[in-house]
């Protein structure tokens, strides 16, 4: 199992004494899985708040890529938009963060602001964390030149030298994708030992024209705010301190999911390459009844358009369980 996520301390001093705030959702989360959740259900009039505490994974990058009609916007932007448009249905939205939930007769998530808000259902789009190698220089240039996806940055850094830092032998599968944007590719095995690789990792790279260099990285060169290149331990194999010109670097964050509120509620989990996440159905309802997820909350490997459908497909599952539970409950009255 991956490690517990730790959900941020309550403050017992800010409770509100007011009467309970309901909603009919809860979206947690404001990124592109949360309000385009949020979109769906304001437009269905139902009433929902939507919880943001401020800190989407693309953050560091200065444009999103791959989404139609949006390719090249701004994170920034793309969410402001976002708001702008679900405020237009009377969604409303509190700059805050979910640090509990229970389960009662409805879901009762209580905010680290100190209020206390009701729904009825549940949509978790809280995302994950990316760690980053620890590797000086990597966590400062993040988002600019040292990225991590081809599909969302490799267009605009197409046919540059390229440095893959390998972190496990996944590493072998990254640079080999990004061959596809550069004929000049060289994968740093870090921590990662040659005979780590199989003879099928060899043959792919030798076919993509991928060199690899074993030995530990100790770090970027960095001139003009451009990176110029990665620096080699000293004793590296390939040359004590060497340092190998490279205008681009890829790497593989490890990913944290943020499943505090999911263990709260007793979701069940599954294991992955890439941390536990929540199992769902197609529509990301999870095992907890009432409780839907979507984005990386969800999965690693949701890009922004991912997120934005996946968050549309929740909130048109909650719409349709709202309104048979309240027909259901006209019935039995």
């Amino acid at each position: 199992m991956t490690e517990k996520q730790d959900l941020p301390e309550k403050d017992p001093g800010k409770h509100s004494q007011k009467a309970p705030e309901k909603y009919e959702a809860i979206v947690v989360g404001g990124g592109a899985a949360g309000l385009s959740a949020a979109l769906v259900l304001g437009r269905a009039r139902r009433r929902t708040l939507v919880v943001d505490a401020g800190e989407p994974r693309n953050a560091p990058s200065d444009h999103l890529q791959g989404y139609l009609t949006r390719d090249g916007v701004s994170p920034a932007e793309f969410l402001a938009l976002g708001r702008e448009e679900i405020a237009r249905y009377g969604v409303e939205l509190v700059r805050d963060r979910a640090v509990d939930v229970t389960r009662g007769e409805d879901f009762a998530v209580e905010l680290a602001g100190g209020r206390t808000v009701h729904a009825r259902r549940l949509i978790v789009t809280t995302g994950l964390k990316d760690e980053l190698p620890d590797v000086p220089g990597v966590a400062e240039r993040f988002g600019r030149d040292v990225l991590h996806c081809p599909f969302c940055h490799g267009w605009e850094v197409r046919d540059e030298r390229f440095g893959v830092l390998a972190t496990s032998p996944l590493g072998v599968h990254q640079a080999l994708m990004v061959s596809g944007w550069s004929d000049d590719v060289t994968l740093f095995l870090h921590t990662v030992a040659e005979e780590e690789l199989s003879d099928d990792d060899l043959r792919r790279l030798s076919a993509a024209g991928v060199k690899v260099v074993p030995g530990e990285v100790a770090g970027l060169r960095v001139e003009d705010d451009r990176l110029t290149g990665v620096r080699l331990a000293g004793g590296a194999p390939s040359g004590e301190g060497s340092v190998h010109e490279r205008s681009v670097l890829f790497v593989a964050p490890r990913a944290v999911p943020r499943t505090g509120l999911m263990e709260r509620l007793g979701a069940e989990l599954q294991e992955t390459p890439f941390g536990a996440y929540p199992v769902v159905d197609p529509t990301g309802r999870t095992s907890v009844p009432g409780v839907w997820t979507a984005g990386n909350a969800m999965g690693f490997a949701e890009q922004v358009v991912h997120a934005a459908s996946g968050g549309y497909r929740a909130a048109s599952a909650v719409v349709g369980d709202l309104l048979m539970s309240d027909l259901d409950a006209r019935i039995d009255a």
